[in-house]
């Protein structure tokens, strides 16, 4: 709009140049638009010149791989996490049966059956009881019976019965009387 247009038309000077600066304020604000625009345009045609010449497919195969692998390496994570938790919880449980060596139980025991169960808590103590019975060599007695005998003197009298006495105490340690 042109200032002579409107004195043309019979407003006043001051009309006018409220008028004008009304206008101006417009005209500014549609510029900054305008600029703001023209800015992102130009940031967008960077951006894709700057993809011109990537293969899409290749990408999309890579993030698919990438997808892959990363699912792969938590599910891993969480077996090892599981496996930790029930080793655990196997030590504890077997530390309540005083085993001489739990790597020497560990045979006898299904271990991934005993990974896949429910209660897993219930199941290591039924398998180590059963371990226990069928095996109690491997598990520490609660009374470790002492072996006290007389022995005299190197007089070479009573020898005979030094002997005796000694396999007498062992056959009652045995439970072979």
């Amino acid at each position: 709009m042109k200032r002579k247009f409107l004195e043309d038309i019979g407003l006043s000077k001051e009309q006018v140049d409220n008028i004008m600066a009304e206008n101006g304020k417009d005209i500014e604000a549609i510029k900054s638009e305008r600029d703001n625009y023209k800015t992102q345009l130009d940031t967008a045609q960077t951006t894709l010149k700057s993809f011109e010449g990537v293969n899409v497919q290749d990408l999309q195969g890579k993030v698919t791989k990438l997808t892959a692998d990363l699912a792969a390496k938590d599910a891993e994570y969480q077996k090892q996490i599981a496996d930790r938790d029930f080793n655990d919880l196997l030590k504890t449980t077997a530390e309540g049966y005083k085993p001489r060596d739990l790597k020497a139980v560990m045979p006898f025991l299904d271990v991934e059956k005993l990974k896949a169960s429910k209660n897993q808590e219930a199941d290591i103590k039924t398998a180590l009881e059963a371990v226990k019975k069928d095996n109690a060599y491997l598990f520490q007695d609660i009374q470790i019976p002492k072996v006290v005998s007389y022995t005299p003197g190197s007089g070479g009298k009573g020898t005979e019965d030094t002997k005796t006495r000694a396999n007498e105490a062992l056959r009652s340690i045995f439970g072979r009387e």
